[in-house]
């Protein structure tokens, strides 16, 4: 498994007290770094022109201008003197993370970055987030490697509505979004499914608190693997947030773990079984400094083959959970099936 990450991310600081600490980098990556099989590479910057593809022209030149100075561009979303060139950073981990699970030989793969990405708007940054990186990654798969379906899975607590908003008139990008209900940013309703052309091809899973790994699993076997069995996806793309774990300080949710490693594997199943392997894992949220780097640790031992199965969810679904999940099969009745 390939891991590409550069120290440089951790100079971007949004403040004391920022939820968004460099911290958090340095925590994940103190939490692989003795991991056997990892194979780790150094970042690179986003080009211009990686970057357009996602973002409008003038909003990347805004950033660029930007480079080196202190500001803040929205309530949440702050810059320090090396912000700009940590989201340049991350966004080319997430194209090199990408070209590495179709030429490089490596299956998987992880951009572990900062600032993360799946809040960012095409001409805005929102949410702790700069560059979309995992949207970004998309459109290279699709413009330079051959990639004609991509599936993302969002599992951040929070809904991921830059990347919903920039893929949700297409057919060739499905999203499906599992994240807590009336949490920031407040988007991700039941009701969004995509528009014109893209119609059906984006999935909300909006969950009352409290939902756990039984409940997650759940909803994954329920509604995603039924979908990808018939979407078919060239490569799986996973935004990766461990702020849905009940240590976390920004959410109301009860994942542990135990949950996160069974959620990978089914992941990984999906991307065995329709898209040779390939799949990629975007570091999203996740604030408590211990559960966010012994969660990505999980995964990242659940796809190993010299690994122990991790321990089955053996707990059934809670109620709230089966709701949702008919909910959602009602919703998308006229475009996928769930037998």
């Amino acid at each position: 498994m390939l891991v590409v990450h550069s120290d440089g991310m951790a100079l971007h600081d949004p403040g004391p007290g920022h939820p968004d600490s460099p911290d958090r980098l340095r925590a994940a990556v103190d939490a692989l770094k003795d991991l056997p099989g990892l194979q780790w590479s150094e970042s690179r910057e986003a080009t211009q022109t990686e970057l357009e593809r996602v973002h409008h022209p003038a909003y990347v030149a805004r950033l660029a201008e930007l480079r080196g100075r202190v500001c803040t561009l929205d309530p949440d979303t702050h810059l320090s003197a090396g912000s700009v060139a940590a989201a340049y950073l991350a966004a080319g981990a997430a194209i090199q993370a990408t070209e590495a699970v179709f030429v490089a030989g490596n299956n998987l793969a992880l951009a572990l970055v900062r600032p993360p990405g799946h809040h960012a708007e095409a001409d805005a940054a929102m949410g702790f987030c700069l560059f979309n990186n995992i949207a970004i990654a998309a459109e290279h798969a699709r413009a330079t490697l051959g990639c004609e379906r991509v599936l993302i899975l969002d599992w951040d607590v929070h809904h991921g509505n830059g990347t919903q908003h920039l893929f949700e008139e297409r057919r060739d990008v499905l999203f499906m979004s599992i994240h807590e209900s009336q949490l920031y940013p407040d988007t991700g309703a039941l009701h969004e499914t995509g528009r014109g052309e893209g119609r059906g091809y984006t999935i909300n899973v909006p969950c009352p608190a409290g939902r756990g790994d039984a409940d997650y699993v759940y909803i994954l076997r329920s509604l995603l693997v039924p979908i990808a069995a018939a979407f078919r996806p060239n490569l799986v793309l996973v935004s990766a947030g461990f702020d849905a774990h009940r240590a976390d300080p920004l959410a109301n949710m009860e994942l542990t773990e135990d949950g996160y490693a069974e959620m990978t594997k089914i992941v990984h199943e999906i991307a065995d079984r329709y898209a040779n392997g390939r799949v990629v894992f975007f570091l999203e949220g996740g604030y408590d400094l211990e559960a966010m780097p012994r969660s990505l640790r999980a995964c990242i031992e659940a796809l190993m083959p010299v690994k122990d199965e991790p321990a089955s969810v053996v707990r059934l679904p809670t109620p709230a959970a089966r709701s949702i999940v008919a909910a959602v099969k009602d919703q998308h009745a006229d475009h996928w099936s769930f037998a």
